[in-house]
């Protein structure tokens, strides 16, 4: 499953549409005032299904993901040298990234590869294309992607 994820260019909190390989809108991200990075996921309905919620006041940065209101784990960015790790503590999941983390991959150690995003470079807004193995993955492939992106953007602040 392929998904394209845009950032809106006009928005006061981080926004994204994410929409498939036919253009339709499958997830659409709202950014929500709070201390760190907060982003509602709802789903092509208009319906909430998920939350990625930055903690604060942690060494490494640290995002809780959420399946409605259920926490199913939390990713965080590991200490390294050179080169990203994030580990998605809760699952057997962990990221392994490129050199300014514009290409990496999700990796299960029990499935092997779960998704690959790349950055699209030369649009307005940063824009991603995530292929999903199994669209069962797919809200979860996309937090992770959501919580990689909002570590890049406090970051470079």
């Amino acid at each position: 499953m392929r998904l394209l994820f845009k950032q809106r260019f006009f928005s006061w909190f981080d926004s994204y549409d994410i929409y498939d390989d036919n253009g339709a809108t499958v997830f659409t991200v709202e950014g929500k005032l709070a201390w760190g990075h907060c982003l509602h996921i709802l789903n092509a309905a208009g319906e909430h299904i998920g939350t990625v919620q930055q903690r604060v006041l942690t060494f490494l940065p640290k995002f809780d993901l959420y399946e409605f209101d259920r926490c199913i784990g939390t990713i965080k960015k590991e200490f390294t040298f050179f080169v990203p790790h994030f580990t998605v503590e809760g699952s057997d999941w962990a990221v392994e990234g490129q050199f300014m983390e514009w290409d990496y991959t999700i990796v299960s150690a029990s499935r092997g590869t779960v998704a690959t995003i790349g950055k699209e470079l030369f649009h307005w807004t940063d824009t991603y294309v995530i292929d999903v193995a199994d669209p069962a993955d797919a809200l979860h492939a996309l937090m992770v992607v959501l919580a990689i992106d909002a570590e890049k953007c406090s970051r470079s602040s």
